[in-house]
């Protein structure tokens, strides 16, 4: 079946403001992805966020049945779980800006603890203080973590007398850190931290797209540790403070897990006037006469919506698809994004059964020591309001993934959990038996910022600036966590208002 639907009439605009006609309906914006980038894409359009007030009449299609993408939650045994992203880093004001919009700002916690180890050599051992990245910088905490071989801390502390390291236009986070401090650093720190937030590899992901600031300080400075203390100052730290005193977290999470974050700011959304769909899949994007046209499927089947301007807050493979038939150059960029599969493991267990075996927030697990799980987080001894959720349960998260692996998706649950479960008993003492298990697969999980990756991004906005009514958005092109997907969403839909204004202007 094939219908048309025509955009509803909406408001016209209440005054002048900068971009925009004075006079007339608003664009019609279509926001392809309900995940926090197309959420956020979405309120700044409407209005929710941002002092200009509503800029479009927006229609927001999420092909899932359900809104938020990685940011979900769960029940496993009555005990509720965050199963995606868990907290964010205050960094910017458009992440507190959605949560205030959501009216959750009183529900932001900080992490109890932050203090992470190291399972490696058969034993767990204090992640160094003071890092950056899993790059130490303190040499005098690094020594007494004893994470390194005496081999691997001399040569590391000849960082200080090798000359200064040129880098170009762009290089690999461990081909550098490689260079400056030598390999046993990358495989015993880098990589095991760098593998909780890309699920990459070092030697392959871009020290410019995950640094964007060490990458700038390490073209001024002469040594890498000069670098990362001069980030670690930027972050507060007086020069006179040492890098071993623990400077305030500067992540927050929500009370009942982050997951809860994308149905308050999709109430606002729908409160402002957005058409949020869920099961509606959009099959194809062309142009129109007076704009875009969008064949989207959903329970009646196939119809089409029309469209001023079009945000894609989808991954890089599905904006190549919807993309390759209109601006072919933008989608042949967007295809060499890789990606790595994930998959999170969460076990429940009997309070009393786990008698303090769980100490810190949890631990990581360099890739070179041959293990499943790369990481694991203890959300009660993180979290406050996990242990006053369910004060009868712990719960523990472990992760498996990394780029290059197949195991997420090839192993079955029950392999999954055996093996995760033995590992943590492993590491930690803990003999209890889960209560609960819990797998979630994320196929396609997270983007990997290779060598050039900014580059390629700027080359598909050159692209896309050439309709100036499309724009994309999410984890792909600004940053994985979560507040660089929500600025990512926020200028996307800047980008296709001005668009929009300056298609109208010459219409």
């Amino acid at each position: 079946m094939s219908t048309s639907t025509a955009p509803r009439p909406g408001p016209t605009r209440p005054s002048a403001s900068p971009g925009h006609r004075p006079e007339g309906p608003l664009p019609h914006v279509v926001v392809v992805g309900g995940g926090i980038a197309g959420l956020s894409a979405a309120a700044r359009l409407t209005g929710v966020t941002g002092d200009a007030g509503p800029r479009a009449r927006v229609t927001l299609l999420e092909s899932a049945d359900r809104l938020g993408g990685k940011l979900r939650r769960a029940e496993t045994g009555g005990v509720v779980v965050d199963l995606g992203a868990e907290a964010f880093h205050l960094q910017g004001d458009a992440a507190l800006e959605l949560v205030g919009a959501a009216g959750l700002v009183h529900e932001l916690e900080p992490p109890l603890t932050t203090q992470a180890a190291l399972w490696t050599g058969g034993a767990l051992r204090h992640l160094p203080e003071g890092h950056l990245m899993g790059i130490p910088g303190d040499l005098g905490v690094l020594a007494a973590s004893g994470v390194l071989s005496p081999a691997g801390l001399a040569r590391a502390c000849a960082d200080r007398e090798l000359p200064r390291t040129e880098i170009g236009e762009d290089i690999s986070l461990g081909g550098y850190v490689a260079a400056r401090m030598g390999r046993e650093v990358v495989d015993r720190l880098v990589e095991p931290v760098l593998g909780g937030v890309y699920a990459g590899r070092a030697d392959r992901i871009s020290l410019r797209a995950a640094l964007p600031g060490l990458f700038a300080a390490a073209r001024e400075e002469d040594t890498l540790l000069a670098a990362v203390r001069r980030l670690r100052e930027r972050e507060g730290r007086s020069s006179r403070t040492p890098a071993s005193r623990p400077a305030p977290p500067p992540f927050r999470g929500l009370r009942g897990g982050l997951g809860r974050l994308s149905l308050p700011v999709a109430r606002a959304c729908r409160a402002a006037g957005a058409d949020i769909r869920t099961g509606t899949a959009v099959r194809a994007l062309r142009r129109a006469e007076q704009g875009w046209s969008l064949t989207v499927r959903d329970a009646l089947g196939d119809r089409r919506c029309d469209a001023d301007a079009v945000v894609l807050a989808v991954p890089a493979p599905a904006a190549a698809r919807l993309l390759a038939g209109e601006v072919p150059e933008a989608a042949a960029g967007l295809r060499t994004v890789e990606y790595a599969d994930l998959a999170v493991v969460t076990l429940v267990f009997e309070r009393q059964e786990v008698r303090g075996a769980l100490r810190g927030s949890g631990f990581l697990v360099p890739p070179a020591d041959g293990r499943l799980v790369k990481a694991a987080t203890f959300f009660d001894n993180k979290w406050r309001w996990q242990a006053r959720y369910a004060p009868d349960h712990v719960v523990v998260r472990l992760s498996v993934g990394r780029h290059g692996e197949d195991t997420a998706v090839r192993l079955s649950d029950e392999e999954l959990v055996a093996r995760s479960a033995g590992e943590l008993a492993e590491a930690t003492g803990l003999t209890a038996r889960p209560l609960h298990s819990l797998v979630t697969r994320w196929p396609g999980g997270i983007p990997q910022y290779t060598v050039g990756h900014d580059g390629r991004v700027a080359r598909v906005r050159e692209q896309l600036a050439g309709p100036g009514t499309l724009a994309v958005c999410g984890a792909a092109y600004d940053g994985v966590g979560v507040p660089r997907c929500i600025e990512s969403g926020v200028r996307a839909a800047e980008a296709v208002v001005a668009g929009a204004a300056r298609r109208a202007r010459t219409v």
